[in-house]
């Protein structure tokens, strides 16, 4: 006998299952594909009411949205699935609540389509009711004519024009031929930048005020060696 024979006889042999364990097997069996046929017939049922009830909704002229009861993921699958279809094209579908507590859809018209704040309310576990938008709408214009004020000020002070002229304001204490002067002295001159030249202390050029540092320069240099010279004692010449 070869090795490998040896050892599967030496092995112990699988458990043999009664008859009894076999039917319970087999009944278990039929009792899972029994209840897999009732759920399916269920979500069949279901799938039907949904489409009759978007029917409905979709025909109603005067409703906008419709909301289901609260589900679970697998119905709330085949809601979805059910507006996934050929004639819901026209239907926007949202989920809202909390996951295992109160998780519902909503579906709206497209037409009829939600507000960013009518989502954000409803995710937050709010209600939303004409009431509340109109309430969020007025809020809204209140903040768009504040901000348009606001905007208005601001090029108000950016185009401010004095309303009384300093050259009349001041002519009786200097007189009106020095008022105009010292007008005409402090106009801007785009040349020059913000300060007319007029009124620049220093009107040299670069070229002349350069010059004029370096001949400040040597006549201290040459003061500095004269002065040198007389206070040296070695120093003869008179």
């Amino acid at each position: 006998m070869d090795l490998l024979g040896s050892i599967l006889k030496s092995m112990d042999k699988p458990p043999q299952i009664s008859d009894k364990q076999k039917a319970l097997i087999k009944k278990q069996r039929e009792d899972h594909a029994k209840f897999q046929k009732i759920e399916a017939e269920k979500h069949k049922r279901f799938r039907e009411q949904v489409e009759e009830t978007v029917g409905k909704f979709l025909k109603n002229g005067n409703a906008k949205e419709y909301k289901f009861p609260p589900m679970d993921q697998v119905h709330r699958s085949i809601v979805f699935v059910t507006h996934e279809s050929a004639e819901v094209a026209s239907v926007l579908a949202y989920t809202f609540g909390e996951e295992g507590v109160d998780r519902y859809i909503i579906i709206f018209k497209r037409e009829h389509a939600p507000s960013e704040d009518q989502l954000s309310t409803l995710r937050r576990g709010e209600e939303w009711n004409d009431e509340i938008a109109k309430k969020l709408q007025h809020s809204r214009a209140r903040e768009a004519i504040e901000a348009e004020e606001e905007e208005k000020s601001r090029k108000r002070k950016l185009e401010f024009v004095p309303t009384s002229d300093y050259k009349q304001k001041y002519e009786h204490l200097i007189g009106k031929d020095a008022a105009l002067e010292a007008a005409r002295k402090t106009e801007a001159n785009s040349n020059y930048g913000c300060v007319p030249s007029e009124n620049k202390k220093d009107q040299r050029s670069i070229e002349q005020t350069l010059a004029d540092i370096r001949a400040k320069k040597q006549k201290l240099a040459s003061q500095n060696e004269k002065s040198s010279a007389y206070n040296d004692p070695n120093n003869t010449t008179p």
